[in-house]
This record gives C-alpha cells, structure tokens and sequence, in this order.
C-alpha cells in the first residue's frame, strides 16, 4: 500500500482506518478530502494544492456552489470534480477556526460529513488530510483527538456504509506526533 504506515485499526464488518504519512494527491482512494474554508477559496495549503492540480473545473463548480447555497457552514461538507486529479470527487470539509468554541466536536462534524457525502455516492474509500490544524490554528491535540473521534463515530453510526476503508493522509511533522500520542492513548 503507498505510503508509510503509522496504525491500522480494523473495525467490523471488514472496516479499517489507516494513518500514512504519504502525499494525499497521490492517494489511491475513490476520493479526498480537502481542508476547506466556507467560501471555497482555495488560497494556500492543501486546499491550494489540491485546486492547482485538479485544474478550474473544481474551482467553477465550488464557486457554482457557493452562489447557489451560500457558505458551507464549519462542521459540513460538500463535494466538487476532481478535475484532473485521478479521484471520483473532492470532498471539502470546513473544519472550525481556534476560538469558534467547540473546535473538537466541529472537527469531528466535518469529517463525518465528508464521510457521508462518499457514502451517499457510493463510494468505499476516503483519504483526508489534517483539518483545522494549519491556518485556522487549531491545537494538534484538539485536531488529533477530532480526527480519531470522527472515524471512530461514523464506523459506528453507519455499519452498512459502503464507505469501508478511510485514510488520514500525513507529513512528517508535530500534527503527526499528536496524532500518535492520541492513537496510543486510545
């Protein structure tokens, strides 16, 4: 499997949650998901990152969206092309900023809606990205435990969802290590 392997839990049902650190444009998932602000910019990080590869079509379509509907509100999700990237869709998930309150439950939120707009598809796998954790100065901890939170519920809340093999897609660096501490603390 590409990357580097962290931690692997299975779940029932033949369900499992890896952590890799690994280049998440590059993923060999049915979808990604991208650490998206409510206006669906995509002005740096990831979000930049994932836009500069998949081309204008996934911009248009988040623009079309965000016309159409208004902001994604922290906590969702929504899902726009691929563009070019080699994925059946990008799911943008709009984690909360440090000091919305509650930023763990937010956490958990988005990702569990980014989860259920791939299994409303269909879909089996999602990787994702940290959330939150980069310029919307959530606490890795916080981030961590949102992380572990969101996998752990949705796998519970949603047993026969085709959505069976999630990703949380890393780099070397201290989100990881919260990360690590979180998955040995549990």
């Amino acid at each position: 499997m590409p990357g580097t392997l962290v931690k692997c839990i299975d779940f029932p049902g033949g369900r499992k949650f890896e952590v890799v650190i690994y280049d998440l444009l590059a993923e060999p998932t049915d979808a990604i998901v991208n650490a998206a602000n409510g206006g669906l910019s995509h002005g740096g990080g990831i979000a930049a990152a994932i836009s500069k590869a998949a081309g204008s079509a996934l911009d248009d379509e988040g623009n079309r969206i965000v016309r159409e509907h208004g902001r994604v509100a922290a906590g969702d999700a929504v899902v726009t092309t691929a563009g070019h990237l080699p994925f059946r869709g990008v799911i943008h998930a709009v984690g909360p900023r440090m000091g919305d309150g509650n930023e763990e439950e937010k956490i958990a939120r988005a990702l569990k809606a980014a989860f259920l707009r791939a299994h409303e598809r269909g879909w089996s796998s999602v990787s994702f990205p940290g959330i939150s954790s980069g310029i919307f100065s959530v606490p890795h901890p916080v981030c961590a435990r949102g992380y572990l939170r969101a996998v752990r519920e949705f796998f519970r809340d949603y047993p026969d969802s085709s959505v069976t093999w999630l990703r949380l897609v890393l780099f070397q660096g201290p989100l990881l290590e919260a990360v690590r501490k979180e998955l040995a603390a549990s």
